[in-house]
């Protein structure tokens, strides 16, 4: 009878698992408010956004031995520069191989194992601070965390797409909003939480990525839960897309996601995607440290610039780098995708370049007041990459396509903080520069890149029809057939 029972409860449950986890069963009814679907994004966006505020770990990190001071064997930023580009590669990959995959099994699934991968990348890393395994940082917040980004980045966008048909631009936007925003919550978090824990033996980071680990999980939970996906063809009430003005839409028709793949457009969307990631993601991954080796203690006007300020510092580009992505992508919805992207590769070129002269004039202002703007324009493409593919592509598998193209994202997460970060090592080592001149070089690299990304995006034209989804239309009987 026990046994018997045992059976019965574990039969129960895996019913009530499989009934849960059902795309079916997270159909919105008739008269669903489509609005309650950007809280249950944000739940996930601002939980993995923390990836954006890393860089405050990586001082304390390479003290874990030294804790007041780096020893022989201690870690250095170079190597713990990897765990960023780990995490942001393995979220492209992941996206790219799990994209049709959260397209038939739904947003649900995809969060839930989202929020297990994220939060269980914490617990790796904080194991691996304690026992000094860096193997281990790669692996936790690099490798498992990477697919927990992975998949909580696509399944909010593609629900939202499909919800907002009508303002696609504004829905993403306001979604991936909340990814650049993460940082803003979680850099402060993490300062708090790493002084609370250091003491003479710990510098408090492993504490912090326990701390961090189980918060994280409670937070994406409520996405789990409360997440819903419209009826097919779901279109609001007022909307008519024949009216979409052409200017804006590139293409009404669908593309597959195996054929999109095919098609040139897509490999200029890649490649405008990358440049304009690879330009921001590295003075993203390198922040906190670039602005303290730039300035020293203090700049000109009196403003001292220490760990402290340097973490605010993180926090404001997290600030500016949210409210970029919904600003742009709002903006987009009415100027079309192409010209946003044609003024974040005409602005931002001016910008990086601006910055090593903000430098020479020991001005901290300038140099943060021209970052925020630059990273306005990188999460302002984050943003507006859905809809630009939305546009392009239709809608029938742009989840698909837009996990697809986020490999362009894991190549600019390698090559962005690499390009910071050796040529700042070469430079120091080898050339024996001061830290505050070792980033001027840097500067006009990712100028150069951002011009390359202007001619690709001037590139971009409407799909070829050969590439658009023909249906099948059913034969009416097979005398009709046989006549034929």
């Amino acid at each position: 009878m026990g046994k018997a029972r045992s059976l019965l409860n574990k039969s129960t449950i895996f019913t009530f698992t499989m009934h849960f986890f059902d795309k079916s069963n997270t159909v919105a009814k008739k008269g669903y408010n489509r609005w309650k679907m950007l809280p249950v994004a944000l739940s996930i966006h601002l939980c993995i956004g923390q990836i954006y505020a890393f860089s405050v770990f990586n001082l304390p990190l390479t003290r874990v031995l030294g804790i007041s001071t780096s020893l022989q064997h201690d870690w250095k930023l170079t190597q713990l520069g990897w765990i960023f580009s780990l995490a942001l590669f393995f979220l492209g990959a992941s996206a790219a191989v799990f994209g049709k995959w959260v397209e038939r099994q739904g947003p649900r699934k995809a969060m839930f194992f989202s929020a297990i991968l994220f939060s269980s990348g914490f617990l790796i890393s904080a194991i691996g601070t304690f026992y000094h395994q860096l193997w281990l940082l790669y692996l936790g917040s690099g490798v498992v965390g990477g697919i927990g980004l992975g998949l909580g980045y696509i399944a909010p966008v593609s629900t939202l797409i499909k919800w907002f048909p009508d303002r696609p631009g504004m829905a993403t936007g306001m979604a991936i909003m909340g990814f650049g925003g993460g940082a803003m919550i979680a850099s402060p978090l993490s300062v708090f939480l790493m002084d609370m824990f250091s003491s003479a033996y710990s510098v408090g980071v492993g504490e912090t990525f326990l701390c961090l680990g189980f918060i994280y999980a409670l937070v994406m939970m409520y996405g789990v839960y409360f997440t819903r996906v419209p009826v097919n063809d779901y279109l609001p009430p007022g909307f008519d897309p024949s009216r979409q003005s052409k200017r804006k839409l590139l293409n009404v028709q669908d593309v597959d996601a195996d054929t999109a793949i095919r098609t040139p457009q897509f490999y200029l969307l890649f490649l405008v995607l990358m440049l304009n990631v690879t330009a921001g993601i590295g003075v993203l991954g390198q922040a906190s440290v670039m602005i303290q080796e730039t300035f020293g203690s203090v700049d000109d006007s009196g403003i001292r610039v220490n760990a402290a300020f340097a973490a605010g510092f993180v926090g404001i580009l997290s600030l500016f780098n949210m409210i970029g992505r919904f600003f742009w992508s709002s903006l987009s919805d009415y100027i079309g995708r192409k010209w946003t992207y044609g003024i974040f590769f005409s602005l931002g070129p001016l910008l990086f370049m601006f910055i090593p002269l903000a430098g020479e004039m020991n001005s901290v202002i300038l140099f943060v007041a021209a970052f925020c703007i630059i990273l306005t324009m990188y999460g302002g493409g984050f943003a507006t990459i859905p809809a630009y593919l939305r546009d392009t592509f239709g809608t029938m598998q742009v989840g698909a396509i837009h996990g697809r193209i986020l490999l362009a994202w894991s190549l600019a997460a390698i090559l962005g903080p690499a390009i910071i970060n050796y040529m700042r090592e070469y430079q120091i080592e080898q050339l024996q520069m001061p830290p505050s001149q070792v980033y001027t070089i840097t500067m006009y690299v990712m100028a150069g890149l951002l011009v390359l990304g202007f001619l690709c995006n001037a590139l971009i034209s409407p799909v070829n029809q050969k590439y658009h989804f023909k249906k099948i239309k059913p034969v009416a009987n097979n005398i009709e057939l046989l006549k034929n």
